[in-house]
């Protein structure tokens, strides 16, 4: 999936609009404020420059006698003065409408980007490509408060520059067309270097991200001990610094080879300059034009160049941005999970796979799972194992509803998954994966709550889900219970402290969530591999007191795989075994060589 490296002026213009589009669609007042801005600020300089010079030259003839000169002095002080004041105030309301702006932007666009980013076919989520589009996408929306900013900013440079040479055409006609030609080759050079740097960066796409990932399990303050152990603080040192010179050193190295061209077009527009004060002077000694016109023209000149500079170096960095826009927009196109379909009113009565096979996308695919033939009742409690690699997973995430199978049927009640309202299917299941999430912003009893935020909050459940996953007595002793942040880089409003929890206290707390959301369909994904084999005993027991929910469990632990009715073996993507514990003892097959250990103990 290539990034553009370079647009057309229309692809600009077109990118610029639609930017200013959405802006406004989102912050329609601040917009017309500050496109009002962009006017102010570029004619009142201009305006100001102007009354000075008159001051100027009236200030010489009332010097110099003229009477009728003295009252106007006085008159044209004032206006400048006044004109000075407007543009402070005026100032401060444009800062405090563009700080609102930005916020107001910045918020709808990053929520949609959160949002269709959460809102993917899961498969995209193992995708490189969409990856790299993604990156580049939200490089883009975490600057689209100041494109527009930028946008605004050519705007304004823009009329003063327009402004500045036809102030330039009163005084002299060749005098403007000789400083427009001085400001051409330094836009020139600027939009080359700017072509180059976006080339490199949508080169570097992989590099950065894996600098990132470098720096943020350096600043992990769990993984530092085997970082130390393992002497790999120094090497992670270095391979950072080799990871930025082939990023950042050679866009600096880039920024070098055109400096001799930059330095040509500085020369050519102060000696541009220079030779318009030469000439302005010797107009004024030779009296050809009044005292006053030095600091207009020195002024006019003034901002020429330095509109120029400034219209140059924003539409270099914009030239970057909005040649990012477009794989935004294009990753904004990318289609959502499928959300319709027949909706789940109950917990299906069997789920069903049907010789079913998968693979995940990619360009030379390779069956992860295959002819896989199974039938999970309800209210039933299955096992589900095998080594390292054999598919357990997999199966779980197609179950889960996360992948579709590529051959066969997954049906639920004989309706095949591909069919059904995946939330509706989301809302019978409580998964728990062997990397759940521990949300270490938020408080112990927040970590269990959030296992159902639809439903209302309810203490009792809370209580009955820290029992059940043997959490009560850990979180009891915390510094202030269950309201405890679970993070010692946390603190209330109080200034209570969090605490860092082990990894069988985190493993407890994602249990009680699980328990907490009271699903009619658990699935656990090692669930218990970091707690100890008496309280892992307790935990199963309430988990299949009652025989009202389907129990469905990958383990290495044959202290809990044997409780299960029905047991499946994997073996390399298949099923290669079925029965009861006791039954697949006797076969002395795959699942008693994958346990012999264990059942010798």
């Amino acid at each position: 999936m290539e990034a553009k490296t370079s647009l057309t002026l229309k692809q600009q213009f077109v990118a610029i609009a639609s930017v200013a589009a959405l802006t406004f669609k989102i912050a329609p007042f601040s917009v017309l404020f500050k496109l009002l801005g962009s006017v102010v600020n570029a004619l009142l300089p201009i305006a100001t420059t102007f009354f000075a010079a008159r001051t100027t030259t009236i200030l010489v003839q009332a010097y110099g006698g003229n009477r009728a000169a003295r009252s106007q002095v006085l008159l044209y002080v004032v206006i400048t003065t006044l004109l000075g004041l407007f543009m402070t105030v005026w100032s401060s309301f444009d800062n405090y409408i563009q700080a609102k702006m930005r916020y107001t932007v910045e918020t709808r666009i990053s929520n949609n980007m959160f949002s269709k980013f959460l809102s993917l076919d899961f498969w995209r989520y193992d995708d490189k490509e969409t990856a790299d589009l993604y990156d580049r996408a939200q490089k883009f929306s975490t600057f689209f408060t100041y494109v527009f900013d930028r946008i605004a900013t050519i705007i304004q440079q823009l009329i003063s520059i327009i402004s500045a040479i036809i102030a330039l055409v009163v005084v002299n006609p060749l005098l403007a067309l000789f400083i427009l030609i001085a400001v051409i080759p330094g836009i020139y050079i600027q939009f080359n270097l700017s072509r180059k740097q976006i080339k490199h960066w949508n080169k570097n796409v992989e590099v950065r991200r894996k600098l990132n990932m470098i720096e943020w399990n350096m600043f992990q303050p769990r993984l530092i001990s085997e970082l130390r152990l393992y002497g790999m603080v120094n090497y992670l040192l270095n391979l950072r610094t080799s990871l930025r010179d082939k990023d950042e050193k050679k866009r600096v190295e880039i920024e070098r080879e055109t400096m001799p061209l930059t330095l040509a077009s500085n020369f050519l527009e102060a000696g541009a300059q220079l030779a318009s004060l030469i000439w302005i002077t010797t107009q004024i000694i030779a009296k050809k034009q009044p005292l006053g016109q030095f600091l207009y023209v020195q002024q006019m000149v003034s901002r020429a160049i330095q509109g120029g500079t400034t219209l140059v170096s924003t539409l270099s960095s914009i030239d970057e941005d909005v040649a990012n826009l477009f794989e935004y927009e294009q990753f904004m196109k990318l289609p959502n999970q499928k959300q319709s379909g027949q909706k789940l009113q109950d917990v299906p009565e069997q789920i069903c796979f049907y010789d079913v096979g998968f693979h995940y996308p990619s360009s030379n695919p390779k069956d992860v799972l295959r002819h896989i033939n199974l039938t999970i009742h309800k209210n039933q409690h299955i096992a589900i194992v095998g080594e390292n690699g054999a598919g357990k997973s997999t199966l779980i995430k197609l179950l889960s509803g996360l992948y579709y199978p590529t051959s066969g049927q997954l049906l639920l009640d004989q309706t095949p998954i591909q069919q059904i309202d995946v939330s509706s299917w989301h809302k019978q299941l409580a998964v728990l994966h062997q990397d759940f999430i521990g949300y270490t912003f938020a408080t112990a009893k927040e970590n269990v709550v959030y296992g159902d935020v639809e439903a209302k909050f309810s203490s009792k459940r809370l209580e009955e889900a820290l029992d059940d996953a043997e959490a009560s007595g850990f979180i009891s002793k915390l510094p202030n219970g269950v309201d405890s942040y679970v993070n010692n880089w946390m603190e209330d409003e109080e200034g209570n402290k969090g605490t860092d929890l082990s990894g069988g206290q985190w493993q407890r707390l994602a249990l009680a969530r699980n328990f907490y959301r009271n699903a009619k369909i658990v699935i656990l994904d090692e669930p218990t591999s970091a707690i100890d084999a008496l309280a892992e005993a307790r935990v199963f027991k309430r988990l299949f007191e009652g025989r009202n929910r389907t129990v469905i469990t990958i383990s290495h632990r044959l202290s809990t795989v044997k409780k299960a009715d029905v047991i499946y073996m994997m073996n390399n993507g298949e099923i290669v075994e079925t029965g009861t514990h006791d039954e697949l003892i006797a076969k002395k097959g795959h699942f008693y060589k994958m346990f012999e250990a264990q059942i010798q103990g």
